[in-house]
């Protein structure tokens, strides 16, 4: 009879977390570009259902869950820009797994704060990093452009990658935080419901 309700409760949280990787990748289609940046960059609120996912559950929930609106992102639009979408996955599981980590060591409003404040700097710098050495270069490479010099990257990074990093984790963060104190309840008794 146990083996059948850990069974039971496993199919629930592939279930849950498909769900949310379904709602997620709703969430990245309404997405907007900001005037100031280039348009390619563009804030979406899909990260918002693999926090919760990761509250609920675990860093790797949160994790799982940005992988799959990246992975029916990739089936749905066909895209033929992978660099993109491992782009995109990256940079949700660096700003979701701090604000994770901090909340179920401490639980809390205080820690989903001080998590998303975390989250969006690790995003900002990281995916500053990885734009200047793999992911620029990368995508010269598959559309077939010239090698971007050093100072091309250093103004798109600057001017551009780490701006829109920044800015998506402050807005992001700004919804979050009411909708966590809305849900508070809710994820807890989901938590105990499902461990």
């Amino acid at each position: 009879m146990q083996s059948t309700n850990m069974q039971s409760s496993k199919l629930l949280k592939l279930i849950i977390l498909a769900l949310l990787g379904t709602i997620s990748l709703i969430l990245f289609f309404l997405n907007f570009p900001l005037p100031f940046l280039p348009p390619y960059l563009k804030i979406d609120f899909s990260e918002v259902p693999a926090l919760i996912a990761a509250l609920i559950f675990s860093p790797m929930a949160g994790v799982a869950v940005e992988a799959i609106k990246n992975m029916l992102y990739l089936v749905v639009s066909g895209a033929g820009d992978p660099i993109g979408i491992i782009a995109n996955f990256l940079a949700g599981v660096m700003f979701i797994v701090p604000v994770a980590v901090l909340y179920h060591r401490y639980k809390g409003v205080k820690s989903i704060i001080s998590g998303l404040i975390t989250g969006t700097v690790i995003m900002a710098i990281g995916m500053s990093i990885l734009n200047y050495l793999v992911i620029l270069p990368a995508y010269a490479w598959f559309m077939g452009w010239e090698e971007m010099n050093q100072s091309a990257k250093w103004v798109a990074v600057s001017l551009g990658v780490l701006p829109f990093n920044i800015i998506k984790g402050i807005i992001v963060g700004l919804l979050f935080v009411p909708l966590f104190i809305k849900m508070k309840k809710w994820i807890e008794q989901k938590q105990a419901n499902l461990a």
